[in-house]
Order: C-alpha cells, then sequence, then structure tokens
C-alpha cells in the first residue's frame, strides 16, 4: 500500500494541530504515548484477549475507526523523525492471533520509541499490517477510514476540541 500520499495528509493536520494549539515543542513522547493508548483502545474493540466475556467484538466500522487513529500516530511519529519518505508500507511475516500481534506491537512500539530508528519504525508498520490482515481490513478500507477521519479531526479542532 502506498503511504505518501497519508503521509502528506498528516504532516499537513500536524502542522494545523500545532498551530491552532500553540505547540513549539517536541511532542514525540507524548504521541508515543497516544499511539500505545490508540492501540489498546482497538484491542479493547475486538475484545480479543477477554476470555471471560460471551460478547463479541465490535462492528467494522468501530475496529477501522480505532485501527486508522492509531495509524494517525504511527504516521506522525515517523515525520517527527524524518521518515516520511517511506513509500511503501513494509512487507514482512508476523504471526500470531490477534492478542499475540498486540503485544507484539505494543512492544515494538516501545522499542521505536527506545531506539528511533528506521529498522524499529518498520517493524511497528509490519505489525499493524498483520493486525489489519487479521481484522480483515483491505488498503481500501484502511485508506478510505483514514480520509474520514482526517477530516472529523480537522473538524474537531476547529470546535475546540
Amino acid at each position: 500500500m502506498e503511504l505518501t500520499r497519508l503521509f502528506m495528509m498528516q504532516k499537513r493536520l500536524d502542522k494545523y494541530i500545532e498551530e491552532n494549539n500553540g505547540v513549539e515543542r517536541d511532542v514525540f513522547r507524548e504521541k508515543l504515548l497516544a499511539l500505545t493508548v490508540e492501540l489498546a483502545e482497538l484491542a479493547n474493540e475486538t475484545r480479543c484477549f477477554k476470555f471471560w466475556s460471551q460478547k463479541g467484538p465490535s462492528p467494522k466500522p468501530i475496529l477501522i475507526e480505532e485501527y486508522v487513529d492509531s495509524i494517525h500516530f504511527l504516521l506522525s511519529l515517523g515525520i517527527l523523525k524524518g521518515m516520511e519518505d517511506l513509500s511503501e508500507w513494509p512487507e514482512g511475516e508476523e504471526t500470531g492471533d490477534l492478542t499475540d500481534l498486540f503485544i507484539k506491537t505494543q512492544r515494538a512500539v516501545l522499542e521505536f520509541g527506545e531506539r528511533q530508528d528506521r529498522a524499529s519504525y518498520e517493524a511497528v508498520w509490519v505489525l499493524y499490517r498483520a493486525i489489519a490482515e487479521e481484522l480483515g481490513f483491505t488498503a481500501e478500507d484502511m485508506v478510505q477510514a483514514y480520509h474520514v477521519k482526517n477530516e472529523e479531526n480537522y473538524a474537531r479542532q476547529q470546535r475546540g476540541y
């Protein structure tokens, strides 16, 4: 999947948010934490780890919205570290059920936070692809949902979110 346009859209959104909120400092740590929170929110909506509950996962529209919330922060972190030249979604093989994938992804996100290098950043993308595949999301689903959420994020800023 081609990422160049998503990086450009995210860069514009980040600039708008930072200008709108007077942000003049490095917010890498805050965005890293936001990514881990959004990943946990997605896991919560899948309910994959809730062995104690009979209730199934949230509907696909809720899952994809939570998924792209994470993608916003993943793109933004890459921009902060000068990695927006990542034009294609990195290929890689990750296996496991959703619970395994969420644990691996949390670990990879934190490792990227420590190392802040290209290899660890791409490793996070590979895991996000595996989660998308496990949830049955297509590239088209993700891009469309990203566009919708991107527009909503602008609207939220205008409403004083």
